[in-house]
Parts: C-alpha cells; structure tokens; sequence
C-alpha cells in the first residue's frame, strides 16, 4: 500500500473571514485516506476552529509568536527575568520598522524578519507546506519549514494590498506554486511578476453546495429576520459597509421599507454602529456579529447586499448563489464574474444614490427577484471539484 504523503498548512487563526472559511471547507473535503494532513495556526482561536476534521493534527502554536500580539510592557515582564534577551530585542526592531512602514501590510511585512528571528524551525519534514494566505504563512513555509514541496497562497487582488513586491519577490522565487482564487487575481500576479507566470495558478475556494443547504434549514433565534437585505463580511474598510450606510439613509428618506442586517464583526464595529446612529437607522439597521453558520440567514433573506472596494474569490457570494438569493454587487474587481448584472443579479457603481436605486428596484419588483433567484436555481454553483487541482499539485 502506497504511504500516505504529508502535508502542513499554515494559517493566521480560523477567525471569520473568506480565507480562513476556504480554508475550513477544503479540509472537510480532503482525501484522509490519501494524505496525512497538519495544520499549524500563529494562534488557536476562531469561530471555525470548532469546525476542523478530527483527521487534522492541530500542531502546537509557535511559541514566542504571542510576544508580538502584545503590550510591549508585557513582553519585557514575562521574559526578562528568564534571560530571553533575544525575544525582547526583536520586539523592540518589530515595532520601530512598523513604524517606518507605509500601510498594514508592509507592517506584517518588515516585521517579519523580527518575528522569524525568535522562531524554531519545525522539526518534521513533510513532503509538501502551504502558506494558506499572504505575508506571514507564506513566509513560514518558506523559512521554517523542511518540504520537498513549498506552496503559497493569494487570496485576494495582490494589488490592492500595497504590499511591497520587492520583499515578497525572494519568497516566491522558494515558492514552488503560489496559488490565487481567480482568473482576475492571477493576471495581477502576471503583471507585477512577469517572470514567474509559470508559478502562478488558480484554485477557487471549495464551497459544498450540498452542505450549504444543509446548513441552511438549521433554526434561527430572530423569527424577525424574515423579508430582510443581508450583508455577510468582516467590519473593515475593503468591506465598505458605510457605502450601504449612506444608500440606506437616502432610501429611508424616500420612506422605503426595509431592514438590513449584518453578519460579520471586525475593527469598524464601533464606528459603523455610530454612523447608523447619526444617519437615524437604528430602527432600521442590525449588526449581527459573526455567525458561525450564516447560512440560515442568507436563506431567509430577500436580497443580499455585498459592497466591497475589491474581491478575490468571493465566497459569500457563490454561497449566496447557492441558496438562489438576488444579489446586489458594486463593480469591484470580480463582480462580473459572479453575477451577470440584469440576469441575475445587479452590479452598481460605487456610488450611493445608484446603490439606493437599486436597491429599492429589488425591493418594490417582487418579479425581478424571482427571475434573478429562479436564473440562480439552473446552475450548479457548487466547487467541490476544485480541490482536485490542489492534489495534482501535490502530486505533480
């Protein structure tokens, strides 16, 4: 009998968010019978943790990785009386190249060097690693990690990180493949990196449609709930959920009907629920939180709303698909590529006044929902065949 290869993923945390979700659903399709599989995360936490296969070998996390996750002070109290000089001078460079950085992304990245320097390289070999997400899994696999087989993940438009692509260009040269989610976001890759077109492939993110709709009969709490807008993404800029803010206020203005919720939390909580205070929305519009099954949600929804400046794959929305929801997109990157505007679905200008417009179109036009949902019904919007191109990259 042929051994069982063995394989690591690298991942951040199982918070909630597209890739971790990716994540998660790949491993509850993955071939056991034909692949050992470890999973190493920075920190054990999040709302899918709960959700790995009982196959997967959680590994313990790094160990000084937590001494960048805190107060500086901290750090100093728990490792200077133990001699562990190294961990807090690292820290000390952590913080100054932050500081020096342009945005979020170059913080993950100039600090990476700082947080490599107090980590131990895993013992076991394994016949392949993936970097299941930009910066700093890619980073592991390549600097802590003994592979015959190194593989990273995109899983959004490179671009429009503002990542620097000169310190990211010696980790891919290490990287045997760097897999992206969509055609869209691999022709970026083409673009900055010309000369590495042949490591750059495309593996959407595996959503069960099967498991989907199972999920989705489950009960909800908010009875409600029902002839609703949903939004479903993580409380942060790209998500642009104060776009929907101002659309809405427009159409309370014009004293259409609706109530609009959001599943999802993140660092803008705070002040979005401020901002639908001012805009007078209170009565109008519910923040949620995260959900560790959404599917319910979408289910009973009308309509669902999705904002976003820029996309990779776009998981939420297949799964929308899936459950044969009318869908509202803004014209990021990939919009086209999920929904095929006026067919069904409506992708809009970002701009608020023509979101508000279309928005009230879908709600007084009973009809066109049903067409967009009954369009939506003939497809199979299932990817569980995707994974297949990850296994002939293994075994390639």
């Amino acid at each position: 009998m042929k051994p069982k290869k063995n394989i690591l993923f690298v991942m951040n945390n199982l918070g909630v968010g597209g890739a971790e979700k990716a994540l998660v659903s790949m491993l509850q399709v993955f071939d056991f019978s034909r692949y050992e599989v470890d999973l190493l995360l920075f920190k054990q936490e999040g709302l899918f943790l709960k959700q790995l296969p009982e196959e997967v070998t959680l590994l313990p996390e790094p160990e000084n990785w937590k001494y960048f996750d805190m107060p500086f002070s901290q750090v100093v109290k728990e490792n200077f009386f133990r001699g562990k000089w190294n961990v807090i001078i690292q820290r000390i460079i952590f913080k100054l190249v932050q500081i020096k950085a342009k945005n979020t992304s170059e913080k993950e990245q100039f600090g990476w060097n700082a947080v490599a320097k107090t980590m131990i390289s895993l013992s076991k070999k394994y016949d392949v690693a993936i970097g299941f997400l930009q910066n700093n899994p890619n980073y592991f696999v390549v600097d802590k990690v003994n592979a015959d087989k190194k593989i990273g993940y995109i899983h959004t438009n490179y671009e429009a990180l503002k990542i620097d692509t000169k310190f990211d260009q010696k980790y891919f040269e290490y990287l045997d493949k760097v897999i992206t989610v969509s055609d869209d976001s691999r022709e970026v890759l083409n673009k900055l990196f010309p000369y590495m077109k042949q490591k750059f492939a495309v593996i959407k993110n595996i959503s069960s449609q099967k498991t989907i709709r199972d999920l989705a009969l489950a009960a909800i709490d908010d009875e409600a709930f029902q002839n609703s807008i949903l939004t479903v993404g993580r409380l942060t800029k790209v998500k642009n959920h104060q776009l929907a803010i101002d659309a809405f206020e427009i159409l309370n203005k014009r004293n259409i009907p609706f109530f609009w919720y959001v599943l999802g939390d993140g660092v803008l909580r705070s002040q979005l629920e401020e901002s639908v205070k001012r805009a007078g929305l209170i009565d109008r519009v519910f923040f949620l939180g995260a959900k560790e099954n959404p599917y319910p949600y979408i289910l009973k929804s009308e309509i669902f709303l999705l904002t976003s400046l820029f996309e990779g794959d776009g998981i939420v929305v297949r799964e929308a698909k899936i459950l044969n929801k009318p869908i509202i997109l803004t014209n990021f990157n990939t919009a086209s590529a999920h929904v095929e505007s006026n067919v069904n679905g409506i992708i809009v200008k970002c701009n608020a006044e023509e979101l508000a417009d279309s928005i009230e179109d879908l709600i007084v036009n009973y009809d066109k929902r049903m067409a967009f949902s009954k369009e939506l019904s003939k497809s199979n919007w299932g990817t569980e065949n995707e994974i297949e191109k990850l296994y002939q990259l293994i075994e390639d």
